[in-house]
């Protein structure tokens, strides 16, 4: 079978596939014999592993996180290079890979679905896509997490100037599907931190240093 609807059905399993990839559950069990899941915040994410393992296993599991969105908006080369789809709708595919691998990260079919906030994996998922608004948006979240010390804070704040920034004229695509994408993917991004949103306004959001010890 080698028509488009194939390749392109093909194509997101893939991106879903990849993103499904817990690599916090699997790098915890494998390396500590501990599932993250069932520590801290109960999240599959970088910020549970390095709350509960420490910055390393965090760093390692970031990085990963990131990657696999990344690799996600990579696999619509294969879709031109099999001209599957065209050069004007190669951006839109890209996006489309995107959110099925930040699909994946938060409900993962190898971790029964029970995955991460899918903020790393979102960045790489831009990276890929935008690189210019990725180190806007990157640079944001450093910023709000290194004054505030709450990641999830950092998380939001991004997540919201993500689809926001792509309605200037400097970082607008050309196709207005990839805009209400981004507005997609930054609403789930945002959904996805209710609990800390009302943990933030009740003042019992959990503090994240990056450089120190939490006070004791």
């Amino acid at each position: 079978m080698n028509t488009p609807t194939f390749y392109i059905a093909v194509a997101c399993a893939m991106a879903y596939l990849l993103g499904s990839i817990p690599t916090a559950v699997w790098f915890g069990k494998r390396f500590y014999g501990v599932d993250v899941r069932e520590h801290g915040s109960g999240n599959a994410g970088a910020t549970n592993t390095f709350r509960v393992l420490g910055k390393k296993a965090g760093a390692i599991v970031f990085v990963i996180d990131v990657i696999k969105g990344f690799a996600s908006t990579m696999i619509a080369y294969f879709l031109l290079e099999k001209q599957v789809i065209s050069s004007e709708n190669f951006m839109l595919y890209q996006l489309l890979l995107g959110v099925l691998a930040v699909l994946g990260h938060i409900f993962p079919v190898f971790a029964g679905f029970r995955g991460g906030k899918g903020v790393a994996t979102s960045l790489g998922m831009v990276l890929g896509v935008y690189p210019a608004v990725a180190a806007l948006c990157f640079g944001v979240f450093v910023l709000v997490f290194g004054v505030s010390n709450y990641v999830s804070l950092g998380s939001i704040t991004a997540a919201t100037l993500f689809p926001l920034l792509l309605l200037l004229p400097a970082f607008k695509p050309e196709n207005p599907l990839a805009t209400v994408g981004g507005f997609i993917l930054g609403a789930t991004v945002v959904a996805m931190h209710h609990k800390n949103i009302k943990k933030l306004i009740k003042g019992e959001e959990s503090k994240t240093f990056l450089f120190r010890s939490k006070d004791k």
